[in-house]
């Protein structure tokens, strides 16, 4: 029998226990011990997406978990990606590519079919590896979604893969949860389940010595370790949306902050990372501006993030009055700036006649650049890198789209690529637009943009630079937290 590379595979009593960011410091802290490590998540469901250097689509998550490895990202690491785009329904993205549409109850009748493709995906990735860090989506105890599970228990069986629970204490219940989770799977999966692990503690460990005995108890299987709440964790790419909801919108402390930036919060919004550089500035206050509340009427920038959905969005932008706010916003002298489905949103209008992203049809746009959209089937992914045009500064990012834009503003673009000019700006340049994901994470762009608005130094901060110093002190929280001789003595067991 041919040995199994070994693999660990990390699954949570719900969604936004704390398993991406595990996932990714585990990553780091094997590749430190010169493990070729790599991330899998087989079933992710986000609108926060990173393109591959073969011009493929995954989760952001494992984007992030890959770049904690050291290695470069593949359709692999993330072969079926869903990106919702109602309530009901979602794209779906098959080895990084689209494969088509389906609502809930479809997708269900679907994942059988999509099971090959996953063990496909994992059987490439072993043979790269010494180790696979996997991890689950959701619960596993969501026996309604059982039947064809391809995220959870249903891919550790196939693969037989053994599995780490992980129990949230910042929620409260976690005693509850690791055990009613445990109760709940069927005998053979909780076979595969080897351990657990307390995520996000915060104060006096030694206060829950007494609940031990009874998770390991109840779960047949140890307590591995309990990891403190890792307080930089907001310095790293998040993998949806969830983590834009009430406070928090600011990444480092500080007063004097003197460019405010307003961002409207739509209901499917898309890699949102893009914020991320801009809310780590020490000058930058940057607000995300949640449903029923107006836009900021002292911002500099208003700027109107990617979508998922952008004739939706664009409808609840005017439900909520945000147009009218923006129309306000730009009388004062402010500027506005639209990336990706923003950019879509500031032209004249948005067609999409074979209902790409929703109900065919289409939308007047807001008028602030003379451009039209037509959302078509073929999507748009591709690496790029150029500048901006009016700074010269360098610029890198990514382009993932659904849609062309023409108009005579795109006669004055804000980027230049290797593939041709891009975007567009209106003839007095305050309000421009993008398709460039990932543009403000360039440090020397990211200046000069800013100092557009206010008189500046520019920082210290070295953004590719701070998100490795966190990965690396993720690391090192982990191995201070967790045996991972004993962790890779279970994946090597498999």
């Amino acid at each position: 029998m041919t040995a199994r590379t070994p693999s660990l595979m990390l699954q949570g009593t719900g969604s936004h226990v704390g398993k991406s960011l595990l996932v990714a410091g585990l990553c780091r802290a094997y590749a430190a011990r010169g493990l070729n490590v790599r991330p899998f998540k087989a079933q992710n469901m986000s609108n926060n997406a990173a393109v591959t250097e073969s011009d493929a689509e995954i989760g952001r998550a494992q984007a992030l978990q890959a770049r904690a490895a050291g290695v470069p990202p593949t359709s692999d690491m993330n072969p079926v990606l869903l990106k919702p785009e109602s309530e009901t329904g979602a794209q779906v993205i098959v080895q990084g590519k689209v494969y088509g549409q389906a609502d809930a109850r479809a997708y269900h009748v679907l994942k059988p079919e999509l099971m090959p493709a996953v063990l496909e995906s994992f059987e490439r990735l072993s043979g790269e590896a010494d180790i696979v860090l996997a991890e689950g989506a959701g619960s596993p105890a969501e026996v309604n979604l059982r039947p064809g599970d391809i995220a959870n228990m249903g891919f550790a069986l196939a693969a037989q893969v053994p599995v780490l629970l992980i129990g949230d204490i910042e929620r409260g219940g976690v005693i509850a949860s690791l055990l009613g989770t445990a109760f709940l799977l069927e005998a053979e999966e909780r076979a595969l389940v080897k351990g657990c692990v307390i995520n996000k503690f915060r104060g006096d460990p030694s206060l829950f010595d007494d609940a031990v005995p009874v998770i390991e108890e109840g779960l047949g299987a140890p307590c591995l370790g309990i990891v403190p709440y890792f307080e930089a964790a907001g310095l790293l790419p998040a993998e949806d949306a969830v983590s834009l909801d009430g406070a928090g919108t600011r990444l480092v402390p500080g007063a004097g902050r003197t460019i405010r930036i307003a961002v409207p919060r739509f209901a499917r919004i898309a890699n949102f990372d893009d914020l991320d550089p801009l809310r780590a500035e020490p000058d930058v206050d940057l607000v995300i501006v949640q449903p029923g509340r107006a836009l900021p009427g002292d911002a500099d920038l208003v700027l109107l993030p990617g979508s998922k959905s952008t004739r939706a969005d664009l409808a609840q932008l005017r439900a909520e009055g945000w147009d009218i706010d923006i129309q306000a916003h730009l009388r004062r002298g402010g500027s506005l700036l639209g990336l990706c489905g923003g950019y879509q949103m500031l032209g004249r209008s948005i067609a999409d006649p074979g209902g790409v992203e929703g109900p065919a049809g289409s939308s007047d746009g807001l008028g602030h650049l003379d451009v039209a959209t037509e959302l078509t089937g073929e999507k748009r992914l591709e690496a790029v890198s150029g500048r901006e045009l009016e700074s010269g500064e360098a610029v890198s990012g990514y382009e993932m789209h659904m849609g062309v834009t023409h108009g005579l503003d795109r006669t004055r673009p804000m980027l230049e690529l290797p593939h041709g000019e891009e975007g567009a700006r209106s003839r007095d340049g305050k309000v421009s637009g993008s398709y460039v994901h990932g543009l403000f994470a360039a440090d020397g762009f990211r200046h000069a943009f800013l100092s557009r608005f206010a008189q500046r130094q520019r920082g210290v901060m070295n953004w590719d630079s701070s998100v490795d110093e966190t990965l690396d002190a993720l690391a090192r929280h982990l191995e201070d937290a967790l045996d991972l001789d004993r962790l890779l003595e279970i994946a090597r067991a498999r």
